[in-house]
Order: C-alpha cells, then structure tokens, then sequence
C-alpha cells in the first residue's frame, strides 16, 4: 500500500494566502462560473460544468471530469472495501459526474462488475464507458486480440457483467496490428446499428489508426494518457482530432498520484496488484529527479488555495474544451479535490507563464516500456 509523508499533503490543502513572492501570484481567485444547462438525458437543471467530446451524431455531453474506475479493482497495491467503491461512484453522480470509465480488463473482469453495481440507481443518467482488445487467460491479460467474433464475444460479456443492454462509449482497448482498423471500426458500427453500443473510442492510437477508424465509424472520443509528465500526443495526436472533431479523454491525468505530491521516493507499492514498480518513472532516482514538477505545481497552487493535482488537472482543461480528463481514486477526500479543479480557469497570461516554467522541466524516465511501450500510439 503507498505511503507518504502526511506533512506534503497538510501543505498542499493550505488556503492560498501567500500574496507575496511565488510563481505567478495573483491578486484574486478566476474561476469557471458553473454552466446553468439541462441533463440531456433526464432534462432536468444540472449543476455543474459540461464539456462536448465528439461532433455532429457522434457529440456527447459529458461532465467536465470524469470518473476512471480502474485503481478500485487493479493495479493500485489495495483493493478497497466493495461498499466503499459503490458509495464514491454514487457519490460522484451526485457531484454531477456522468462519466465513467471501466474495462473488462481492469480485474480482469472485477471492474465491470463493480461500476455496474454502482450505477444501476442512475444507469440511464449517465455515459458508461468500457473497452475491448486483449485476450484474457486465467486472469491474465495474454495479448492483443480484436478480431470482429471477439469484440462481439467481449461486448456480450461485459453488457452481462454490467447489467445493461448497452454500452455508451466503447473503445478499442489498443490497437491491435493483426486485425485491419476498417475491420474493427465496421464491427463496432453494426454493434451501433444494433443497439449495444451508442458510441465508438480508440485509446493510445496514433494519427494513422485514428484516421483510418474514422473514415469507416466516426469517433466520438480518443483516450490516452496525457498528463504535465507525458506530453506525447501533443505531437501529432491532438492536431489529428481538432480536425476531425474528435473528443480527446486523458487517462492517468495525475500521473499514476504522483503530480499529487503523495508518492515519494520511500513509497511502497504491492507489486501483486500495481503497475508502478514496472514501470521506469515510478522508481526512486526518477521520482527524485522529477519533483521539480511539484515544486512548480506547488508554488503555483498556494497562492490560489489549489493542490497541485487540482493545478494539473485545471492546466489539462485550459489546453482544449474538448478535452475531458478521467481522475481516478479510491478515496472521497480526493474526488472532492479533483472535482474542485473544474472551478479554476487559467487566465491568458497565467498560462503562458506557467508553460515556459514547466516545459523547461525535463521529464526523467519512461512512462511504459517492453510490450506495454509497443502497444501505444500504433
């Protein structure tokens, strides 16, 4: 289980009442007054902020944060009590989230059947979002596998698993070089014709895959990690989808927790249900040398009351208002952090100023390596 020092997070929650030297003081608090719009499902007042992924018949309306469901189940060192992974879900909704992300391989399978429970009270209120594209033998994900009889054999499974008779937005998991994209991209158009899917994703495709999906099924949504730590699809990816009009959905926005400054150098991780010790910038010499990112996020949030996750989060929904990040955690005390972030606009001048302070941070370790390096922006 991650541990941390109690002392980083005390500092972080302080008000910001530091008016004098820091990075980029301002006199006063800008935030986004929320939107006064109608459910577009139930028609009734929402209160909070709203953002559109996709364009024309492929738009949806979704909240400004989402919510990604996977560290309940998978690759987080713990797996909460069930009825506490229930009531944060819950809880969520009633902060005005209507997105939630899940994957039948985040258990595997466990996920699923956990948001499924979760949202059974408000299932029609809201967009629910899952993926297909592995093989999964004896609880293992063993491969790429997206041949049109197995996105249909997963979809099945994962409508039975969720309890409902459709899935909101379906994303390709990863792009699989065995199968051509006009084939996956035509089965899940019949699934959409059919009923079982509403909506069609790609997640960690590159400009090619994403053109070639598009021209057969338009994509309402592209889901990939992008974050201050990991600023690769700003090379090609989101160029490729402001022009074709395509949502973009940031997982692991806060880098796996750590541009929350609550992992450290002496954090442990419980390798037999965690990602991070695998994975390059989760070691103690990266994590060493990658703190300047906090001290920057820090340095920006005092002045203005905000965390350092809330300024990461509020910097990734200046950069596009198509772009809708999925936050994940396992504790309420930190949704309510997260969801606070959507308050926050940058202005023009602040945001200029904090991007030549963070792009001259050099970004120390590989975000995923081996296979799991192999299977992105394909």
């Amino acid at each position: 289980m991650p541990t941390s020092h109690p002392s980083h997070r005390r500092s972080f929650l302080k008000a910001g009442t530091l008016l004098g030297a820091g990075l980029l003081a301002a006199p006063v608090i800008q935030t986004a007054q929320a939107v006064q719009v109608k459910d577009s499902v139930t028609g009734q007042p929402y209160r909070g902020q709203r953002r559109k992924l996709g364009s024309g018949k492929q738009q949806i309306e979704v909240s400004s944060l989402g919510l990604g469901c996977m560290g309940m189940s998978y690759h987080r060192s713990f797996i909460p009590d069930r009825k506490v992974s229930i009531q944060l879900i819950r809880s969520a909704y009633d902060m005005g989230v209507n997105f939630f992300d899940t994957a039948e391989a985040y258990g595997p399978f466990r996920n699923e059947e956990l948001v499924g429970e979760a949202i059974a009270p408000f299932r029609k209120n809201i967009i629910l979002c899952s993926k297909f594209g592995f093989n999964i033998q004896d609880g293992k994900l063993s491969g790429l596998n997206s041949k049109p009889a197995h996105i249909r054999e997963v979809v099945e499974q994962s409508l039975r698993r969720m309890k409902t008779d459709y899935i909101d937005l379906l994303y390709q998991h990863r792009v699989d070089p065995a199968v051509p994209m006009e084939d996956v991209a035509g089965t899940v158009k019949d699934l959409i014709q059919e009923g079982k899917v509403k909506y069609f994703g790609l997640s960690e495709a590159g400009a090619e895959s994403i053109r070639k999906a598009h021209a057969v099924q338009p994509l309402t949504a592209l889901q990939s990690e992008y974050s201050l730590m990991t600023r690769g699809p700003e090379e090609a990816v989101l160029k490729v989808c402001e022009e074709l009009g395509i949502g973009f959905v940031p997982y692991s926005p806060i880098s796996r927790g750590f541009l929350s400054g609550m992992i450290n150098e002496r954090t442990k991780y419980n390798p037999a249900n965690d990602n991070r010790p695998t994975l390059p910038r989760y070691q103690p010499d990266a994590i060493k040398a990658n703190w300047a990112m906090i001290d920057a996020l820090v340095e920006f949030g005092n002045p203005r009351g905000l965390t350092p996750a809330q300024v990461a989060l509020a910097w990734l929904l200046a950069q596009q208002p198509w772009i809708v990040p999925i936050p994940g955690t396992t504790k309420l005390a930190h949704l309510q952090e997260n969801m606070g972030a959507a308050d926050y606009s940058f202005t023009a001048d602040e945001l200029k100023a904090f991007k030549e302070i963070v792009s001259k941070i050099k970004i120390v370790g590989e975000r995923y390596t081996g296979v799991q390096a192999q299977q992105t922006n394909r």
